[in-house]
């Protein structure tokens, strides 16, 4: 008998056109013999809608319009006067024997979501409430990874009040810590929604008024000049990790356009790297991952640099996706490709991940 899968795409997040194309190519590779597919769609307004249309109209958006009217529902841009639906699509959860979560973001891959799955006891990929809300906000992970003594760049945390108190917040810290240039990134975003690269003192503060917008806590890091390894991690209690690969960005950085839009960034895969470095990363990967408690999946990105010597063999922990991108041209697959695991079969092994973790948990819940 066919497991029925619910593959949840959408949400309410700045990332809700990734996702919505990620859930694109997961649904065209999942194993039909397997699996009946529940397609539930989370409006920007906050809907949760169950879809029965084609796949293909995932990715340009139309495939609200079709739920709406299936569902009966109007349009509603007024969220004061109009609460999300989601007794609907919930409903349909309910029904499935596992749930594919293709959230990113916030409300997707920060907790909160997860913590629905865990009130309907129903088993989903990747990881829990805990790791999710951890890796989502960049520094709680980075205050974890401290502990685990895992390398990473040096930072400040700035805060939206002080931002908009004072113009000159953050001048003299980041002077003397970090230098220019730095990087600004909102704590809870991801995808680099927000992310500024600040060259000179006079731009800092424009930066930070931008990535205020998208959270109240603000990370301020040290730039590097580097090369980005990326490495995929795959399992639960004992993970395994992929041949890292490398990501050369066409711009100045791996930003939200090169990651998702125009696709202009070159992979390189397995990454032209030394075997002890490669086998570092790998060490560090999971150690994080681990340190993190994550489950089922993560893509765990690392900073290459050289050296005061000029030797290329210093490795700093950039950030941990719990829910990497599932497009063409994302990472976390190729990586897995490129392990002699096609897309089809990672499905496979990610849906049986959720199985084998919800039975791990599981625990007497009466005397």
């Amino acid at each position: 008998m066919k497991k029925k899968i619910a593959v949840v795409f959408g949400g309410r997040s700045t990332e809700h056109e990734v996702s919505r194309v990620s859930a694109y190519s997961i649904i065209n590779n999942l194993d039909k013999d397997l699996y009946e597919i529940v397609q539930i769609g989370v409006t920007q307004q906050g809907d949760w809608l169950p879809y029965y249309g084609p796949a293909d109209k995932l990715p340009d958006g139309s495939w609200e319009d079709i739920a709406r009217q299936d569902a009966g529902l109007a349009d509603c841009n007024d969220r004061k006067n109009c609460k999300p639906e989601l007794a609907r699509g919930i409903a349909e959860l309910e029904k499935c024997d596992c749930i594919l979560p293709v959230l990113h973001g916030q409300n997707g891959e920060d907790g909160t979501v997860q913590g629905l799955f865990e009130l309907l006891d129903i088993p989903y990929v990747g990881c829990n409430v805990l790791s999710s809300a951890v890796c989502m906000d960049k520094v709680y992970t980075k205050i974890v990874l401290d502990r685990a003594g895992i390398p990473q760049c040096d930072y400040i945390v700035a805060h939206r009040h002080h931002i908009l108190e004072d113009e000159h917040a953050y001048e003299d810290e980041v002077a003397a810590k970090l230098g220019y240039p730095c990087f600004i990134k909102p704590s809870n975003s991801g995808s680099s929604v927000g992310c500024i690269k600040v060259k000179t003192p006079e731009e800092l503060h424009e930066a930070l008024m931008l990535a205020q917008q998208y959270d109240r806590k603000i990370l301020i890091e040290k730039y590097v000049v580097a090369r980005e390894i990326e490495c995929a991690i795959l399992g639960n209690i004992n993970p395994k990790a992929a041949q890292p690969g490398e990501i050369k960005p066409s711009a100045e950085f791996y930003d939200y356009e090169d990651k998702y839009v125009n696709g202009s960034s070159i992979c390189v895969i397995p990454a032209n790297i030394p075997d002890h470095i490669a086998e570092k990363i790998k060490e560090y990967a999971k150690a994080a991952f681990t340190a993190c408690d994550c489950s089922g999946l993560s893509r765990i990105d690392f900073f290459l640099s050289r050296d005061e010597n000029g030797e290329e063999n210093v490795l700093m922990l950039n950030e941990i996706n719990t829910l990497p991108g599932f497009t063409d041209i994302s990472m976390y697959g190729k990586l897995w490709a490129n392990e002699g695991i096609p897309f089809t079969e990672l499905l496979n092994s990610l849906i049986d991940l959720a199985f084998e973790r919800k039975q791990q948990n599981a625990r007497r819940t009466s005397k």
